[in-house]
């Protein structure tokens, strides 16, 4: 008969199901054979396998602990992926020097860095606030902010309000009496975030002096190891006729090309670097060549003509070149002080303003309509590099003196007389700006022509692209974003290299002897020897008449 269940009475699996059976109901097994039963499967399952070197034994005891430590629900479910775990724990070694890196993410890495703006400084509490809001040189970039976005210009609300943060770090730091966003430049590997900032009185002078001194003191040690080397040389080789154009002087600070003082940093939250002021070379040098920045201020500026400094110079000149081309003014905000002397016009024309307090705002349709209502309010760059022309002849009286000794010893030389330049005065209206080609210099228009009654006057520069003004009312400001570079029409061709010098003219008196040969030599040497023969002969006859004369 079939029992139950799947078996069938005479197969190994017969009864299992029953309730109660037990296959070992009619046998009771020897202990000796158990134990050594127990003992083969022991060793069959700490058998190591050969592709692995694990064994079956410690995988399920590893796997055992595991599931009794960390106790997952429904366990049976998951027994496979428990096995892979075990199995990939076993190659991990604790000590290994090859660590898996955990990822960082940008979101993590950027908060860490602007995280000392959002720090207060110690003991800042409610009696600094009452100061902070009274008068204070940080500007409002958010306030700006919001205008150029009505045009569609600007950087996220973000990364303005870091820049504002980070504005308000640096004037902790530093002296300033007023300090302004100027914009943005952007670079190959890193930007360039600029702050234009005006020091308090007799803070900048002190900089200066110390400058001079250092100077001087280089200049004292040149002079002694001049003396020295001048005693230790004897014979000096011929002295150089060629005399160079002379060197035109930076302007002071706080005038001209260096009337404001500019801080960079790559990012908010970097530290400032104070630029050094421009000069007159570099400024005329970065009109001739066009180079990307590359973010690091110590950048090599590589280019022809050379450059005569580093990537933090050529960035002060751009910004030097930018500002006196785009810094512009509504018309009648600024006026000239009525107090100033005539011979300050004569010169150099106005280099100071004032604020207008009657000044009467005009419409935004009227300001972008005619760009004869803005103005310049930065004086522009001459051709020499200076926005106040110098005359590289005049000299001071010790260097006449010196030019009088001179003179006493060469023929008289007369100077080529130069011309003297002149620019726009300060405050010159737009509409007198040159064009390039059949493009305008500006481009006028309002921020929305749907509601007319709330746009705001926004002009953009043709010249300098990235350049922007708004004005809304008696609100205006200037700012940058782009290269950093000039529109040209065409394509930026490189100055080529002088032409190359022309070689001495040849004559007898540099030309090198011609080499003997060898009968010449061995004539001239038979020559030498009978002189030196005859010579010897008449020494002989000499030294024998005196004899005969001491005899007698």
């Amino acid at each position: 008969e079939r029992g139950h269940g799947p078996y069938q009475p005479h197969e190994p699996g017969y009864g299992l199901y029953q309730p109660g059976y037990t296959p070992y109901d009619d046998q009771i097994p020897d202990p000796k054979s158990q134990m050594l039963a127990i003992q083969n499967a022991k060793a069959y399952l700490l058998k190591c396998s050969t592709t692995s070197g694990l064994n079956l034994y410690d995988h399920l005891a590893n796997m055992l602990t595991k599931i009794l430590d960390e106790q997952p629900t429904n366990a049976v479910d998951i027994i496979e992926n428990i096995s892979k775990d075990v199995k990939w724990a076993q190659f991990q070694k604790k000590m290994d020097t090859l660590r898996n890196e955990h990822e960082i993410l940008p979101t993590f890495e950027a908060a860490e860095k602007r995280k000392a703006l959002f720090l207060k400084a110690n003991g800042e509490g409610d009696e600094e606030l009452e100061e902070e809001i009274g008068e204070t040189p940080l500007p409002n970039v958010m306030e700006t902010a919001f205008y150029f976005e009505q045009a569609g210009i600007g950087l996220s609300k973000d990364e303005s309000y870091h820049i504002f943060l980070a504005l308000k770090k640096l004037i902790s730091v530093q002296p300033i009496q007023t300090c302004r966003f100027w914009g943005k430049i952007l670079g190959l590997e890193m930007n360039y975030i600029i702050a234009e900032v005006q020091y308090h009185e007799g803070e900048e002078e002190e900089e200066t002096e110390e400058e001079a001194v250092t100077e001087e003191g280089g200049k004292g040690v040149g002079e002694v190891e001049d003396e020295e080397e001048e005693k230790e040389k004897e014979d000096e080789p011929p002295k150089s006729t060629y005399k160079p154009p002379p060197v035109i002087p930076k302007e002071e600070n706080g005038t001209g090309a260096n009337k404001y003082v500019y801080f960079v940093c790559n990012e908010p939250g970097k530290p400032w670097v104070k630029l050094p002021p421009v000069t007159p070379a570099q400024i005329v040098c970065a009109r001739k060549i066009k180079k990307f920045f590359t973010g690091r201020l110590d950048a090599p500026v590589v280019s022809f003509p050379p450059f005569p400094g580093n990537e933090a110079n050529y960035l002060r000149a751009q910004i030097a070149r930018i500002s006196a081309g785009t810094q512009i003014s509504p018309i009648g905000f600024y006026q000239f002080a009525e107090e100033e002397d005539e011979e300050e016009e004569v010169d150099g024309g106005r280099d100071t303003y004032e604020e207008n307090p009657d000044f009467q705002p005009l419409s935004v349709a009227e300001m972008v309509d005619s760009l004869s209502a803005w103005v310049h309010n930065v004086q522009s760059i001459l051709k020499q590099g200076r926005c106040v022309w110098l005359n590289p002849l005049q000299k001071t009286e010790e260097e006449e003196e010196n030019e009088e000794e001179e003179k006493a010893e060469e023929p008289d030389e007369l100077p080529q007389e130069l011309q003297q330049e002149i620019g726009p005065p300060l405050l010159t209206p737009l509409s007198e700006d040159e064009g390039i080609q059949n493009i305008p210099a500006w481009t006028a228009q309002p921020s929305t022509n749907l509601i007319p009654q709330y746009a705001v006057a926004v002009l953009q520069s043709n010249r300098w692209p990235g350049a922007y003004a708004f004005a809304s009312g008696k609100k205006f400001d200037n700012i940058y974003f782009g290269w950093g570079h000039k529109y040209s029409p065409e394509n930026h061709a490189p100055a080529l290299p002088p032409p190359v010098q022309a070689e001495y003219p040849s004559g007898p008196e540099i030309t090198e002897t011609r080499d003997p040969t060898v009968e010449e030599e061995l004539a001239f040497k038979a020559a030498r020897e009978e002189a030196l023969a005859t010579a010897e002969e008449e020494e002989d006859e000499e030294g024998a008449e005196e004899d005969e004369e001491e005899d007698d």
